[in-house]
């Protein structure tokens, strides 16, 4: 008797053929591998395949893996990770694609599939600055409109570049260089003598 992932398994591989880079089931959990030219392709056969049905796409996120491995990781270094469901048949799959470009990050967009990755398409690009091939309004979504660099690469410095602040004087927002004074927090512990004694 087959298992539940065993079928998924199966089906993948069926529907994707050679768009499949890599599939691995660990932990009861099923993630493939796609190359960047085919990621459009096989997220259509995700979700109209009737094997599939991958209908909700439930997250989609940047990865930097730069520092991965202690350092070790000797592929490409940005990645869009894609967790998808199938509610007719509850199914879940992570979909990893890799940007073949290191400096010029760019994968295709999936809006055209699942709407809802339009704003999660947006995040990536603002924090990883993932760019992506036939989205109609790509353009920050959490950080300002000034925002210099992608606060999530890991070579972004930790205390950032600059800092805005409304001056009352120039009746306006204005940026300056940050200003962080590091300081060491002591915890300040309560203790009472007769806790938990009544």
């Amino acid at each position: 008797m087959t298992t539940k992932i065993e079928t998924l398994e199966t089906a993948l591989r069926a529907a994707l053929g050679e768009q499949l880079q890599s599939l691995t089931v660990a932990l009861g959990e099923v993630t493939i591998v796609v190359g960047a030219e085919h990621y459009l392709a096989a997220m259509q056969v995700l979700h109209d395949h009737p094997d599939l049905r991958f209908t909700q796409l439930i997250d989609l996120a940047g990865v930097d893996y730069s520092t991965y491995g202690d350092g070790a990781w000797d592929g490409k270094r940005f990645a869009v990770v894609l967790h998808l469901l199938s509610v007719p048949l509850n199914y879940r799959v992570r979909v990893r694609v890799f940007a073949p470009d290191d400096e010029f990050p760019l994968v295709a967009s999936v809006i055209s599939i699942w709407s809802a990755a339009n704003w999660y398409e947006r995040e990536a690009f603002d924090f990883f600055g993932i760019l992506f091939d036939g989205h109609n309004d790509l353009r920050r979504i959490l950080t300002d409109y000034g925002f210099i660099g992608h606060a999530f690469r890991k070579d972004f410095p930790v205390s950032g570049y600059v800092e805005m602040r409304y001056d009352p004087e120039q009746k306006r927002v204005v940026y300056q260089p940050v200003t962080i004074e590091p300081r060491e927090n002591v915890p300040r512990v309560i203790r009472e003598e007769q806790y938990g004694m009544k």
